[in-house]
């Protein structure tokens, strides 16, 4: 079923958010349930990585859930209290994406008096997480359902292997070793591994790098790709009501493509489609795979229209740069709040991603990668400030990746939107990006890169 996108609301705001922001399903509820809170509205994100389904309502509600392990197929039980069942729920709550990789159907109805139980028919065993959220951002209350596959294998294997950081392949499935995904962790997203061409140059004045220590083995060189926002977190909306989170997406997959082409390099993107990564399982997903470098896209956004131009940013542990650098940050950082993260039971080490402390190596050598992919984006397009700036963004304290946040052009200005959405222009710019990593890698090979020719 195609997306449904809400109007958009005016705001005072830096970012303008998206009213109500649709993933592949989006469902307008009945207006006001008698004596029951207000349904407004059921979200269904699938992805491969595991599904989302958010029930928006008024006012807290109460609810309680268990599986029914024994049943074919198994179901996922949720009682809602404090709402009253309506026939147009129940006629929309059936339609449900036929592709989704676990939900085979939902349906609902009334339990007893104010308690309407929901029944989900799963396609697969699933590790749910139910949690509720309270209003931020364009949401209201929110129940959330987050189905993660009960038995996923590692899907980092097959890029740890390529680094020989992981055992060959069996004739046996690989499990999971670790415990099931809790509110603030999604399982792991699955790398994009592609391949083809020649190592970069050596060069006579590489700079010192806080990975180039000791001598370096054969092997390839990983990249992580953070396409920003996604699902239930919509990211900038531009004056012509084009979302950040799906420019993003796009120009972040012209960029694997091309680091792809390279057999030296691989590529991990930290999601692939539209669905919600918190920040911290984002930073967790790159420093598992030991990247060696991490790249944030995005699209800027200001509340007058006729701010302009890229921009590239590092982390700072002594404030940010400027005021609307520290704004930025602030915003980007309150990710977590908008695409909904549950307050339970937590990873700890997802946790102490975000919390540590980078060295000032780490924010050193991501000062030399900005100011390279900076000079290339300053190729194709206005620079909205002619040298890296810095704060405190959580998506780059990884202690020992060099990571920046590209800011590809302000989509809160109508001409820049214009030319985001263009599929050569989001080829552009992934190329101007591309070109300066392979220049910052040059100049600045890990320890352990593959030898330089």
């Amino acid at each position: 079923m195609p997306a449904t996108e809400p109007a958009v609301p005016q705001s005072s705001t830096r970012r303008r958010l998206l009213q109500g922001a649709a993933g592949t399903l989006v469902l307008a509820l009945t207006p006001h349930l008698a004596r029951g809170a207000s349904l407004l509205a059921v979200r269904v994100w699938p992805s491969a990585e595991y599904t989302r389904v958010a029930i928006e309502h008024d006012t807290p509600l109460r609810f309680h859930y268990f599986l029914l392990q024994d049943r074919s197929p198994q179901r996922l039980v949720v009682d809602i209290q404090g709402v009253d069942f309506t026939r147009r729920f129940a006629e929309q709550i059936r339609q449900v994406d036929p592709h989704d990789p676990f939900i085979a159907r939902m349906r609902v109805g009334q339990y007893r008096s104010g308690v309407v139980r929901l029944v989900v028919e799963l396609k697969a065993a699933v590790s749910p997480q139910v949690f509720s959220l309270a209003p931020a951002g364009p949401y209201r209350n929110r129940l959330v359902l987050d189905l993660y596959p009960a038995n996923a294998g590692d899907p980092l294997l097959p890029l740890l292997r390529a680094r020989g950081e992981a055992p060959a392949p069996s004739a046996e499935r690989v499990s999971d070793s670790r415990p099931a995904p809790s509110r603030s962790e999604p399982s792991m997203e699955r790398p994009v591994i592609d391949t083809v061409a020649q190592p970069p140059e050596e060069t006579a004045n590489a700079a010192p790098s806080l990975r180039r220590r000791g001598p370096r083995a054969r092997r390839p060189l990983v990249i992580a790709v953070d396409p920003g926002h996604g699902g239930e977190d919509p990211g900038a909306v531009g004056h012509h009501g084009h979302y950040e989170k799906t420019v993003v997406l796009s120009v972040a997959h012209h960029l694997t493509s091309l680091i792809g082409s390279r057999t030296d390099y691989r590529v991990l993107m930290t999601r692939e489609s539209d669905y919600f990564v918190p920040l911290g399982m984002r930073v967790y997903k790159a420093r598992r795979a030991r990247a060696d470098l991490f790249v944030s896209i995005h699209a800027d956004a200001w509340i007058h229209p006729d701010a302009q131009g890229s921009s590239v940013f590092a982390l700072s542990e002594r404030g940010a740069s400027s005021a609307a650098a520290a704004e930025l940050a602030r915003e980007q950082n309150d990710s977590d709040r908008i695409g909904g993260v549950g307050s339970g039971r937590g990873d700890p080490q997802v946790s102490q991603v975000v919390l540590d402390l980078s060295t000032s190596a780490q924010i050193s050598d991501s000062l030399r990668f900005g100011d390279a992919v900076l000079n290339e984006l300053g190729s194709i397009n206005r620079l909205h400030r002619g040298y890296v700036e810095q704060a405190g963004f959580a998506v780059l304290k990884a202690p020992d990746i060099p990571s920046i946040l590209v800011e590809t052009a302000f989509i809160s200005n109508p001409e820049e939107e214009a030319r985001l959405i263009e599929q050569g222009y989001q080829r552009r710019l992934a190329r101007a990006i591309f070109g300066g990593i392979q220049e910052y890698l040059a100049k600045n090979p890990p320890q352990d890169g593959v030898p330089l020719a």
